[in-house]
């Protein structure tokens, strides 16, 4: 709960429309509900093996402490959602886990899981899955699918800020279709080709502790 509360005053804007965590004043956290929240995770640490709930506060740690982006650890992201996958299969969480694959190893890779995820009953009719979907065809240049995707997945929004949120995406995509090279823009040092062989260590594998003191989503 402290984790959550922390990032409470960026999530909206002036106008109360949401505000994507990428885009969100960092400033704005409250540094005294995080380092509560921190606490409580090395508490629960302490008491043995993480569960789910452990594993999930301890990814919005990874988040809250990041101080942006392309500052956040990936490798501990990662190592924490292959972790959670193997005690809960929720497809919401598959599909943040497929997130976080794409911003350490590239969005080819994060693509993969994704498209493995087009059956799932928990997301065959929600909009997350496109929209998703499109963010990773647009960082590979796939322009044309991606404003396909945008739009399907403000046809499924059941939000009204949402729907729009997709379609002002689905415009500002660029017209020309691009080539399936994958963007590995300076901002994004997760991003990876999908040839790699193994991740660059910022944190610890799967097999070991979270690194909490570096935060998570």
């Amino acid at each position: 709960m402290w984790l959550q509360a922390s990032r409470i005053d960026a999530r909206t804007d002036s106008a109360g429309a949401a505000v994507l965590l990428e885009r969100q004043d960092r400033r704005r956290f409250d540094q005294f509900a995080i380092r509560r929240g921190t606490e409580a995770i090395g508490r629960a640490l302490s008491d043995g093996p993480p569960g789910p709930y452990t594993l999930q506060a301890a990814i919005a740690a990874c988040h809250a402490r990041a101080t942006s982006v392309p500052d956040t650890d990936w490798a501990t992201i990662v190592s924490l959602y292959d972790a959670l996958a193997q005690l809960t299969r929720s497809p919401i969480m598959l599909l943040n886990r497929a997130v976080a694959h794409s911003m350490y190893y590239g969005p080819e890779v994060g693509l993969r899981l994704v498209d493995d995820l087009t059956a799932a009953l928990g997301l065959r009719d929600h909009h997350l899955l496109p929209s998703v979907r499109a963010e990773l065809l647009a960082r590979l240049e796939r322009h044309a699918e991606a404003r396909q995707e945008f739009r399907r997945a403000a046809a499924l929004a059941t939000n009204s800020r949402e729907r729009d949120l997709l379609l002002g995406r689905a415009e500002r995509n660029p017209e020309r279709d691009g080539t399936d090279s994958i963007r590995n823009a300076a901002g994004n040092p997760g991003d990876r080709s999908a040839s790699a062989e193994r991740p660059r260590s910022r944190g610890p594998s799967a097999a070991s502790s979270p690194r909490i003191g570096n935060g998570s989503p």
